[in-house]
């Protein structure tokens, strides 16, 4: 982990992503009425109506929010795998650059693999390291 996050900070990290893994974990199940995808799936495409482009429409939107939220929760667990890693691990530097990443970004979104600027590099298609 960078050197640059005080104890308390990174408790506080800690604790925030605790908070939304939770929250996601609950969105999940209950997206998928606790039961699994294909589970879920299947009761979508069997509901009642005569609209069955609306049901693909909808299902599609389903799945989406099912595989944002998926993707989230695993970013998640890999950041607090970096964490647990301690000074030496990778938690709070930029994958591409090797600078710190500020408090304040991972307050926002604690997961982030990158500093803001190559993040935005990386989303313009820009090149994939950005310089200091």
């Amino acid at each position: 982990m960078s050197k640059h996050l005080s104890a308390e900070q990174r408790a506080e990290l800690e604790m925030l992503m605790l908070t939304r893994q939770r929250e996601l974990t609950r969105q999940i199940n209950a997206h998928h009425d606790g039961g699994h995808r294909s589970e879920h799936a299947r009761e979508v495409l069997l509901q009642d109506g005569d609209d069955a482009p609306q049901r693909d429409a909808d299902r599609e939107v389903d799945f989406a929010l099912s595989d944002m939220e998926t993707a989230e929760l695993a970013a998640l667990k890999a950041a607090q795998a970096r964490m647990a890693e301690g000074l030496d691990g990778h938690y709070g530097r930029c994958t591409d650059c090797g600078a710190d990443i500020p408090f304040a970004r991972l307050k926002l979104e604690p997961q982030a693999l990158r500093c803001v600027k190559c993040e935005t590099a990386r989303e313009r298609g820009g090149p994939r390291h950005a310089s200091l």
